[in-house]
C-alpha cells in the first residue's frame, strides 16, 4: 500500500486539483491512501480537505496541526499516520505532478524487499526564476561536496521511501531537506529519477532563499556530524 504524505500551509486553492490529481493517476494502479497534513494554516486549507473527505473522497485523510511546526514535522505527522509500507511525498503547491509518481514506483519496486532506499525527483528543468535556479545550483553542489548523497536536486519534494526507513532517522526540523544523506548514512540506496516541475497555480512560496541558506549552513554542518558518528553492520542471522 502506499500512503501519499502532503505537507502543506496556506494552500486552499491547490487542494482539491492536487487531490483528484493523484487520485486519477494512482486509481487502478496501486492501493493508497492520500494524507494530507494542514501545518496550521490561517485560511481555510483544512476546510477544504475536510470538504472533499465528506463528497466523497475516501481516500483522503486530513489532519491539522494547531501551529506550524514546519514542513518536516508535517511530513513525520504524516508518517506516524500512515498505513503504507511506502511513503510518497510531494508538495502541495502543485508544482511537482502527480504523474510522475508511476515512474519513482517502478523504480522502487526493483530494489529488495526491506531494503533502505530513497527515490529522489530531479527537477532538471525548474519552472523557477534565473536567479532562483542559480542559489540552488550553488546549494547543491556545495551539499554534494560535504554530504556525498549522490542527489543534484534534494529540494524536490516528489519522493518515496520506506516507512520503516524514515522511522530509523534522526528526527529533526528542516531534516526533510537531507533525506537522501539520512538514507545513505544507513546504507541505503539513493535513487535519482528526473521528473517534470510546473508553475505554481494558486498562493505564494512559503520560502525565502536567505532564510533557507541560514538554516541549511547550520543543518548541513549537524548532518555531516551524524554521518561520521554512525556505524553500521550487516548483521547475520544463524535461522535464515
Amino acid at each position: 500500500m502506499l500512503s501519499i504524505v502532503i505537507p502543506a500551509k496556506n494552500e486552499q486553492q491547490n487542494v482539491k486539483p492536487l487531490v483528484d490529481e493523484i487520485i486519477t493517476v494512482l486509481q487502478g494502479l496501486a492501493t493508497f491512501e492520500i494524507l494530507y497534513i494542514d501545518d496550521g494554516s490561517d485560511d481555510e486549507t483544512y476546510a477544504e480537505a475536510i470538504n472533499m473527505r465528506v463528497e466523497g473522497s475516501t481516500k483522503l485523510r486530513p489532519y491539522k496541526h494547531t501551529f506550524s511546526v514546519g514542513q518536516s514535522g508535517a511530513i513525520r505527522t504524516g508518517v506516524l499516520k500512515a498505513a503504507g509500507d511506502l511513503i510518497v511525498t510531494l508538495d502541495a503547491d502543485g508544482q511537482n505532478d502527480p504523474a510522475d509518481i508511476p515512474l519513482l514506483l517502478a523504480a522502487a519496486l526493483k530494489l529488495p524487499k526491506g531494503s533502505d532506499f530513497c527515490i529522489a525527483g530531479y527537477r532538471k528543468k525548474r519552472k523557477d526564476t534565473p536567479w532562483k535556479r542559480f542559489q540552488s545550483r550553488i546549494a547543491n553542489r556545495v551539499r554534494i561536496k560535504l554530504l556525498g548523497d549522490d542527489t543534484p536536486d534534494t529540494g524536490c519534494g516528489l519522493k518515496i521511501f520506506p516507512r520503516k526507513t524514515f522511522l530509523a532517522l534522526p528526527y529533526f526540523d528542516h531534516m526533510h531537506r537531507f533525506l537522501p544523506a539520512l538514507v545513505k548514512r544507513l546504507n541505503g540506496t539513493i535513487v535519482v529519477v528526473e521528473v517534470s516541475h510546473r508553475n505554481r497555480q494558486f498562493g505564494q512560496s512559503k520560502y525565502n532563499m536567505l532564510g533557507r541558506l541560514g538554516v541549511g549552513l547550520i543543518d548541513m554542518l549537524g548532518v555531516m556530524w551524524l554521518q561520521r558518528r554512525y556505524k553500521a553492520s550487516e548483521v547475520i542471522d544463524a535461522r535464515e
